[in-house]
């Protein structure tokens, strides 16, 4: 499927929900949460296509495998915190969305504390001895 297609469903989706709400708010968020984790899984084709080339580059260039991996893991916790903070967003729940934010940041931030701490050896190695 391909973004204008992904973009028509969108809209259909959208207006469909508009009609829906009034009577049945219930039904339209369904639809909603239907629509974008259709949308969401459709896009998990490409993604892996993504990944083989990173993964690809990343064994040209020297990269350790750890590293790429936990930095596509935080590209992937941001992802999904993003969709399931929207999803609960049209459910009208801003709270919790925040909090579902939130709980996807302090993931990141643990997922990042290897790269961080490699990082920081790497800068002390580069200073002289005398510091």
């Amino acid at each position: 499927m391909d973004i204008i297609q992904l973009v028509g469903l969108g809209l259909v989706a959208a207006v469909l929900i508009l009609v829906v709400r009034e009577q049945k708010p219930l039904f339209a968020f369904l639809l909603a949460a239907f629509t974008g984790l259709y949308v969401f899984l459709e896009l998990a084709g490409r993604i892996e296509e993504v990944i083989a080339m990173l993964q690809r580059l990343a064994d040209r260039s020297g990269i350790p495998n750890v590293w790429l991996e936990t930095v596509l893991k935080i590209i992937g916790i941001a992802y999904i915190a993003e969709f399931g903070a929207q999803i609960v967003r049209d459910a009208g729940q801003e709270s919790v969305a925040s909090k579902i934010e939130a709980a996807g940041k302090v993931f990141i931030l643990v997922m990042a504390i290897p790269i961080i701490g490699a990082i920081i050896e790497m800068v002390i190695g580069m200073l002289p001895e005398g510091r």
